[in-house]
């Protein structure tokens, strides 16, 4: 039988004893907790681990938490919930404006923080309306973080699954190698598009029947890649 994947939550913030009370509160919700204690810790921790949510304090020791997040949305829509002592009404509309999806002011009481973030994740995941995915034998469950063919549960690495989602959430779309590139190894790495090969061609061995003649993961050359539709 195969279990959920815990929901993978990064926070970012400085304070031990806030992140040992985040830690404790988070993971006795079934959360998977990740932390990082400056912007630019986090900014590489959100492309290496690609998590599915963001708690962000606004008072980081090396960037400013707007700063970070404007950043962030340069290449990424995971969203974002801002946890911070800040509670001017400038601070909030920054962080809004800036592409926070919710602010919360510190202190904070654990239970409105985790209904927040599931109001959060509920609003913002879109797997939720196209939960399981199928073309040719394929089936991709994207709210289990689940792929089977026929039938039978494959094994994707972290990276492999990553690229898959980004062209099965954009189905009968083409998707930039860029854009690839960025949700998924990070703003510097948009023109390493010899990563992305390597990543395609390893796909395409475990889904498709025909690796050398795909009939669904496709390359618009030049631009991207296209997940044609069954």
């Amino acid at each position: 039988m195969t279990t959920k994947a815990a929901i993978a939550v990064l926070v970012i913030d400085d304070e031990v004893q806030i992140l040992r009370l985040l830690r404790h509160a988070l993971e006795a919700d079934g959360y998977e907790v990740h932390e990082a204690n400056t912007g630019k810790h986090a900014l590489g921790e959100v492309a290496c681990l690609q998590p599915q949510v963001i708690l962000l304090d606004l008072g980081l020791p090396d960037l400013d938490g707007i700063e970070v997040l404007r950043r962030l949305r340069e290449w990424s829509q995971v969203p974002v919930l801002i946890l911070t002592v800040r509670n001017s009404e400038n601070d909030v509309i920054a962080a809004l404006n800036a592409g926070a999806d919710d602010y919360l002011t510190k202190p904070f009481r654990a239970r409105e923080l985790l209904a927040r973030l599931r109001a959060i994740l509920r609003r913002t995941r879109t797997a939720s309306d196209t939960p399981v995915v199928r073309f040719g034998e394929i089936e991709v469950d994207l709210a289990g973080h689940l792929v089977r063919k026929s039938g039978v549960d494959l094994h994707l690495s972290a990276k492999e699954y990553a690229v898959l989602r980004i062209l099965v959430l954009n189905q009968g779309r083409v998707v930039t190698h860029r854009q690839i590139l960025r949700e998924v190894w990070g703003p510097n790495a948009e023109l390493n598009t010899h990563y992305l090969r390597a990543y395609m061609a390893h796909l395409r061995n475990k889904l498709e029947v025909n690796a050398r003649a795909p009939a669904y993961l496709k390359t618009e050359s030049g631009i991207g890649y296209r997940l044609l539709e069954d």
